[in-house]
C-alpha cells in the first residue's frame, strides 16, 4: 500500500506527486507523451530544491528523499504495477478520460481505486465506461495543489463508503485537507461558491457599482481576509452573540432580500464584456511576461499563507 501512480505530468499531475512523495509514498508518474514523465520529474526536483532552501518542503523527508520516490514510465503497465491508487491528471476532455479509464481498468486489481482530478466532469460521465464503478471516485484538488490543500471527494453513485475513507484518509496522510461531498453535483462545492461569487462581482462592476480594482480589494483584504481561516458559516455563528440561529433572527431577512436583488446570470461574452476586461488587463496587462510575474508572486503570498496556517 505504499505505491500511487499519477496519470499525466502537467501541472496538477506534478503537484500531486510531489503532494503524494512528501507523505513518503512511491509515486510512478505516466505520460503517453515519450520522455514527458522524466521531464516532470526534473521540474519537480527544481520545485523541490528551491522549497528546500525556502523551508518551505512539505513532509519529513528531505528534498533528495522525496525524489528518490519518483519514477517515470511511458508503459502504462508498467507505471500501475503495484500501484493501490491511481491519481487521473489528463486534459479535461470527457472522452480522453473516458479512454484512458478504459485502458487503465483492464491492467489494474478489482481493488485499486480510480481517482480522477477533474474539475468540471461529474463521476457518472467521467466513468461511465467502467465496469467496476465501486472504486471510482473524483478528487478535485486547488490550483496550485501543494499550496492550497483542499481536496473535494466526490462519489459516483456506486462508490462504496470504503473508497471514499480511504481516500480520505490517504490525503489526510499527505498533508491535504479533504472534504466529502455526499453526492454529485456540477460543479461540486468549490466553484459552484466560487461561481457566485464571480457572478455577483462580475454584476456589480457591470452595472457601474465599483471597479475591478476595488471589487478585488473587497475579497483580498475583507472577505479573504477571515476566510483564509473560518469559512461562511462559522464566521455567521460568530457574529451573532447566540450563534447561527440568533444571527439568522437578526440578519436573515436582510439576506434574503439582497439575494432576491441579484440579477440575471451574466453574459461574460457580450460587447459589455469587453470593457471589464479591458479594465483588468490595464492594471495587470494579458502578455506572458506580466501574467507569469503574477503568478509567480500569488504561489509566493499562498506559500506564505499555508506556513501561517500550519503555525496557528
Amino acid at each position: 500500500m505504499k505505491i500511487i501512480t499519477v496519470i499525466g505530468s502537467g501541472l496538477i499531475g506534478r503537484s500531486w506527486a510531489m503532494v503524494f512523495a512528501s507523505g513518503g509514498f512511491s509515486v510512478k508518474i505516466y505520460d503517453n507523451q515519450p520522455g514527458q514523465a522524466a521531464k516532470a520529474i526534473s521540474e519537480v526536483r527544481k520545485q523541490m530544491e528551491e522549497l528546500e532552501e525556502a523551508h518551505m518542503l512539505r513532509g519529513e523527508l528531505s528534498a533528495m528523499q522525496q525524489l528518490a520516490l519518483l519514477s517515470s514510465y511511458d508503459d502504462l503497465a508498467h507505471a500501475l504495477e503495484g500501484a493501490f491508487f491511481v491519481q487521473e491528471c489528463v486534459f479535461e476532455q470527457l472522452e480522453i478520460k473516458q479512454r484512458v479509464y478504459q485502458d487503465i481498468e483492464h491492467l489494474v486489481g478489482k481493488d485499486v481505486i480510480l481517482s480522477s482530478s477533474t474539475s468540471c466532469l461529474v463521476p457518472s460521465s467521467v466513468f461511465a465506461n467502467v465496469q467496476n464503478r465501486s472504486r471510482c471516485l473524483v478528487s478535485h484538488p486547488v490550483n496550485p495543489p501543494y499550496y492550497v490543500k483542499l481536496v473535494e471527494l466526490v462519489p459516483h453513485p456506486e462508490t462504496v463508503a470504503t473508497v471514499m475513507d480511504t481516500t480520505h484518509a490517504l490525503m489526510t496522510k499527505v498533508g491535504q485537507a479533504p472534504v466529502r461531498l455526499k453526492k454529485e453535483i456540477d460543479g461540486f462545492a468549490l466553484n459552484r461558491v466560487q461561481a457566485a461569487v464571480i457572478a455577483e462581482s462580475w454584476r456589480l462592476v457591470q452595472d457601474g457599482i465599483i471597479s475591478v480594482q476595488d471589487i478585488d480589494l473587497v475579497m483580498s483584504e475583507g472577505l479573504g481576509m477571515r476566510y483564509a481561516f473560518i469559512g461562511p458559516m462559522e464566521t455567521m455563528h460568530l457574529n451573532a452573540p447566540e450563534g447561527l440561529e440568533d444571527y439568522m433572527k437578526r440578519y436573515g431577512e436582510g439576506i434574503m432580500r439582497l439575494i432576491t436583488s441579484f440579477g440575471p446570470v451574466p453574459d461574460f461574452f457580450c460587447e459589455g464584456a469587453k470593457s471589464i476586461i479591458n479594465e483588468m488587463c490595464e492594471l495587470i496587462p494579458s502578455g506572458q511576461q506580466h501574467l507569469t510575474a503574477r503568478k509567480d508572486r500569488r504561489d509566493q503570498l499562498l506559500m506564505g499563507l499555508a506556513k501561517l496556517k500550519k503555525d496557528h
